[in-house]
Parts: C-alpha cells; sequence; structure tokens
C-alpha cells in the first residue's frame, strides 16, 4: 500500500475572529508563505469596484443569478448586506478541495455555523488578539475610525465572545509570525485526524483482513 500515491483532498478551514483580530493579515501571510491554501471567493450581486477582478476578488452575479443559485442549493451560506446579497458558492470551494488544496473561508460567526452545519467536516478556528485591551488598541492604532465606530466594533466583539465556545480551534494573535505558524501547523495536524483518514483507514482494515487469513 503506498498512501502518498494518491493527492488527499483538502480541508475546508472556516476562520473566523474579532474585527481588528488581524485575520486578514495572518490568511494573506500564509498563502504568501505556503503555495497548498486556497482563499474561498464569495459571490455578490453588488457591482464591481475599481480593481476588482472577476473570480478573484468575487464572482460577481445579477440578483435573479443569485436567487437562482440558493434554489438550486449551490450556496454554502449567503446573507444579505446593504441591499446586496453575499455567498459561498460550493462548486469553487470543492474544485479546489478536490485538487488537494486547503481552502480558508474568512467568515463571520453566523455564516460560520451555517457552513458548519451542512459540512460539518469543515475545521474551524477563531482568531483574537490576547486581550480585549489589546483588541481596542488595535482599532484605535488604525486611525480611520471614529470612537463611536469603535465602540460599536468593541461591543460586537462583545456579542461574537459568546460563540467562540463553538470553534474547535482559538488561535491568538500576539506576534504574526507564530500565529501564521501555529495556524499552519494546526491545519497540517488537522489532516491526520481519524476523521480525515477515513480512506486510508478502510484500506489497511482491508489489507489486514486479508493478510490475516493467509
Amino acid at each position: 500500500m503506498n498512501n502518498s500515491s494518491k493527492k488527499d483532498r483538502g480541508l475546508l478551514v472556516i476562520l473566523s475572529g474579532f474585527s481588528g483580530a488581524g485575520k486578514g493579515t495572518v490568511i494573506r501571510e500564509l498563502m504568501k508563505r505556503y503555495d497548498n491554501y486556497a482563499l474561498s471567493v464569495s459571490a455578490t450581486t453588488r457591482k464591481p469596484r475599481p480593481g476588482e477582478q472577476e473570480g478573484v476578488s468575487y464572482f460577481f452575479k445579477e440578483e435573479d443569478e443569485f436567487l437562482q443559485m440558493i434554489q438550486r442549493g449551490e450556496l454554502l451560506e449567503y446573507a444579505k448586506y446593504v441591499d446586496h446579497y453575499y455567498g459561498t458558492p460550493a462548486a469553487y470551494v470543492d474544485r479546489n478541495l478536490d485538487e488537494g488544496r486547503d481552502v480558508i473561508l474568512e467568515i463571520e460567526i453566523q455564516g460560520a455555523l451555517k457552513v458548519k452545519e451542512k459540512r460539518p467536516d469543515a475545521m474551524m478556528i477563531f482568531v483574537t488578539p490576547p486581550s480585549a485591551e489589546e483588541l481596542k488598541k488595535r482599532l484605535t492604532g488604525r486611525g480611520t475610525e471614529t470612537e463611536e465606530v469603535i465602540d460599536a466594533r468593541m461591543r460586537r466583539a462583545a456579542e461574537e465572545a459568546e460563540g467562540m465556545e463553538k470553534y474547535d480551534y482559538i488561535l491568538v494573535n500576539d506576534d504574526l509570525d507564530t500565529c501564521v505558524e501555529q495556524l499552519h501547523q494546526l491545519i497540517r495536524m488537522q489532516h491526520m485526524a481519524a476523521s480525515h483518514q477515513k480512506a486510508f483507514i478502510g484500506e489497511i482494515q482491508k489489507e489486514l483482513l486479508a493478510l490475516s487469513y493467509i
């Protein structure tokens, strides 16, 4: 038996976290360092902004087309924000998984739980700063938001914290380099979980059964 001869299917990794936790930076650095990851691309009904590319930034859809995708069950999750729909196309995710890539889906808690319902084998990771004080410091340090917006984001973070225990892993983003490497190692380890090794387990069980009767 040569278990390495067949390329393993990738893992779906759901990444959530507070606004200001540094999720985007962590994901960008992860993908820069390692070539076995793919970032999930969302579909949306809003119009492209300057510099956005079809299939890279988003899959841009007309509203009737998006609604048909919902009816056909082609979205892992979807939501409507400010008159526009956003959703995660299953086909894009599955194509990358089948090609052996681990797909990173950056999404908020409500959407994450919807995806988990449809894909119970998905790995859920929540990114957080080491403390609430550090979170507020990072939000303030951006220098792009008013005190009212920062306060609103902190209140939102307090609400989101209620759902942290639903995740498989809590990843503390204190040092970027450490956080990126910890994320990579968590995903590598998850590949070895028994729940992701069913084909290998079945194969070795059959071989042992056959050999035991020789």
